[in-house]
């Protein structure tokens, strides 16, 4: 329960944005580039901030420092009630990022830890409480900019309530374990992010290419569906079936994996998945058909760059400094995905070119799975250079 309640809270500061990106844009005054940076720049955030994560587990725990990240995310989420200028926006975008790479890397060790035997399993239900949260705040978006008669503010600020019931279980766990502390301390050599690892190198240029097509896809298919002539709520609505397509994938890809191995082929299947719904949009196919297998290719890629970390890794404590390293680079270079689509788009005033780039984005993700291939996980044979 603490995991599912801690993974819900670490998408609804991002995703509930891009429906109301054409509100904020209009209301402020500011560029395409501009506003991109409200998803852009907490990824970016999760990248500098991920190894943060390892530094401050060894003086708090996992427990304490999952605590101190959901405070901080509800704290930045609550503060977009009051965000009347573009600044204090962008500093929300900040805080909520910086709370979500520190909690990240820890709860794929927190996985490991607990749930050694069904790690595929346990992250696919982690991922899924992930997308559960975003699907919701995309949906819900417009309808509480509605409620609230008209504030986009208040659609953004009130997703600090999943951080609030969230919050005490992870106090009364961070009481109970900090006795424990002692117990948790593992070879400093664990601790440290592998640099100089090749593997964990592949792994960190996978999970950035993942992550820049997840969150472009995530910015921009609202207002990419928008500019086909399909109304706001509309496009939300289409973008949230996307995130729902997602949903079964990010469960049950996983447990397929562990249960018929080739993760080679899985990762494949899903980003050819990916190509085909990026090339639907830019040839003008009905972008409700176009969300199947966007839905599917992007829902399945995240777990399973989740769970590589963890298959590759001895320990809780390795475990999380491979997470961490694959998080930080790949999120500073999942952040550029969002910001270069918006850019290209304020330059040519279409999405097509942007889309181009998209694909060509896919097409080098495709490359690096071939490299990471059919290696077996730590436990059924050696890995060697790991």
């Amino acid at each position: 329960m603490a995991l599912l309640l801690a993974a819900l809270n670490l998408r609804p500061s991002i995703a509930s944005v891009p429906p109301l990106l054409g509100t904020i844009q209009e209301q402020l005054g500011i560029s395409g580039a501009v506003v991109s940076l409200l998803t852009s720049l907490p990824v970016l955030c999760m990248g500098i901030f991920a190894p943060l994560a390892v530094k401050l587990n060894r003086r708090w725990g996992t427990e304490g420092t999952i605590m101190v990240a959901l405070i901080l995310i509800g704290a930045a989420t609550a503060l977009r009630f009051l965000a009347v200028t573009t600044s204090v926006l962008l500093m929300t975008s900040l805080l909520a990022g910086i709370g979500i790479a520190i909690a990240g890397p820890l709860l794929s060790g927190y996985i490991k830890r607990h749930f050694p035997n069904r790690a595929s399993t346990m992250v696919g239900l982690y991922s899924t409480a992930m997308v559960l949260g975003a699907v919701l705040s995309i949906w819900l978006s417009v309808p509480l900019q509605t409620l609230f008669h008209g504030s986009w503010n208040a659609s953004l600020g009130i997703w600090a309530l999943v951080a609030v019931i969230a919050l005490p279980i992870w106090v009364k766990l961070a009481a109970a374990t900090k006795r424990e502390a002692p117990l948790q301390a593992g070879p400093a050599v664990a601790e440290r992010l592998p640099l100089t690892t090749y593997r964990a190198w592949v792994l960190m240029l996978f999970f950035g290419f993942m992550a820049a097509v997840f969150y472009s896809v995530t910015t921009w298919f609202a207002p990419v569906v928008q500019s086909m002539g399909y109304s706001k709520s509309t496009a939300a609505n289409i973008q949230s079936v996307l995130t729902l397509i997602s949903l079964p994938a990010t469960l049950l890809i996983p447990m397929g994996m562990q249960r018929f191995h080739g993760r080679l082929w899985w990762l494949l299947g899903c980003s050819v998945l990916e190509l085909v719904g990026v090339l639907m949009l830019i040839f003008h196919v009905n972008p409700w058909l176009a969300a199947i297998p966007l839905g599917i290719g992007t829902g399945g890629l995240f777990p399973i760059a989740l769970i590589l970390p963890i298959q590759e890794t001895g320990s809780p404590r390795e475990a999380n400094a491979w997470s961490a390293m694959a998080q930080s680079g790949g999120y500073i270079l999942g952040a550029a995905g969002p910001f270069v689509m918006g850019r290209i788009h304020d330059v040519s005033d279409h999405f097509a070119p942007a889309l181009y780039v998209l694909a060509g984005i896919v097409v080098l993700q495709i490359a690096v799975q071939l490299i990471i291939g059919n290696k077996a996980p730590v436990g059924q044979k050696a890995v060697s250079g790991s």
